[in-house]
């Protein structure tokens, strides 16, 4: 029995040009070239993060046609940001430049997290009116995580005007939760924020850790409680397991080994090779377990986005 996410998947939406368009903040990217603290590196790698830009850069790798769509400072780290993205085979296209705003940055630490630099950037300047040079109607998925609302208040503004957007165009829309406790005033703006918009959506991935941080659910089953009526709710247990739940009930598939190297765009990852099985017609055990696959890459790098000799085979 198909859900009907996969049956619009199916249908009608098969035809549209773009498999998914990720809305969201990509910065450049500065980590040491080997996986040591950026206090002692002394070789670094210039590059580009941001959750929803991963999430496409791994469907394009994937063979889907992938989309992202954001603001960049018309400067030279964006000049890169752009490029690199492209490079791995999404358009770019829909692309906003903003000459008054620079470009995000941030610094990976390995084994203490992101130095983030993105107060004011182009990025957080995104609000509704940025929709209307969108053609969504050409888009069978719309991506967006709990980052961007955290951003400022227009971008808090665009992601319910996004996904309100994306129904009337007859898209399907996912929610990555991506909680980011330094970009909120507090646990409680975030919860009611993020819950908000979940519940609005087709698909929502969500860690069973920081759902527990956001609505005190302590588990995979908990969580679902709290989402009944979300279609697919993807609920990852580190290294445990992934659980999602859908009209026709519970799939659980556990975490496979891995030695981690970076945790940083694991979860990215995971949803990339959960939304290949579901573009690809599978079902949820397959697509659980793609996520699995895809994120043991990224663990086994310092790349946000592996290369095809690093990691786990995918």
């Amino acid at each position: 029995m198909t859900t009907p996410v996969e049956r619009a998947l199916a249908g009608v939406l098969a035809a549209r040009p773009v498999d998914l368009l990720a809305i969201g903040e990509t910065m450049a990217l500065v980590v040491p070239t080997h996986p040591e603290p950026l206090r002692t590196a002394s070789e670094f790698r210039l590059s580009m993060g941001g959750a929803e830009s991963n999430v496409a850069c791994h469907l394009a790798a994937a063979g889907h046609r992938a989309a992202w769509f954001s603001a960049l400072g018309a400067d030279a780290l964006g000049d890169r940001v752009r490029d690199e993205i492209a490079a791995h085979g999404v358009d770019v296209s829909r692309v906003r430049r903003d000459p008054s705003a620079p470009t995000g940055l941030y610094l990976k630490d390995p084994g203490q997290g992101v130095l983030y630099y993105r107060a004011g950037s182009a990025a957080s300047r995104l609000g509704p009116a940025d929709l209307t040079a969108l053609d969504l109607e050409d888009v069978r998925i719309v991506h967006l995580t709990g980052i961007t609302p955290a951003l400022s208040a227009s971008c808090r503004a665009l992601v319910p005007a996004a996904t309100a957007a994306a129904r009337a165009a007859g898209a399907l829309v996912s929610l990555d939760v991506n909680h980011r406790p330094a970009l909120w005033a507090s646990v409680d703006e975030a919860a009611a924020t993020i819950r908000e918009v979940a519940l609005e959506v087709d698909v929502v991935l969500v860690g069973r850790d920081e759902a527990e941080t956001l609505w005190g659910t302590a588990t995979p089953d908990e969580i679902r409680a709290l989402f009944p009526d979300v279609p697919h709710l993807v609920v990852k247990d580190a290294d445990v397991e992934a659980v999602e739940f859908t009209a026709d009930g519970r799939t659980a598939v556990p975490t496979p080994r891995v030695e981690v190297v970076e945790a940083v765009g694991a979860g990215d990852a995971f949803a990339a090779g959960w939304f290949d099985g579901l573009l690809r017609g599978e079902d949820a055990t397959s697509r659980l377990t793609r996520g699995h696959a895809r994120a043991a890459r990224a663990l086994s790098s310092t790349h946000d986005i592996p290369t095809p000799d690093e990691g786990a085979p995918a």
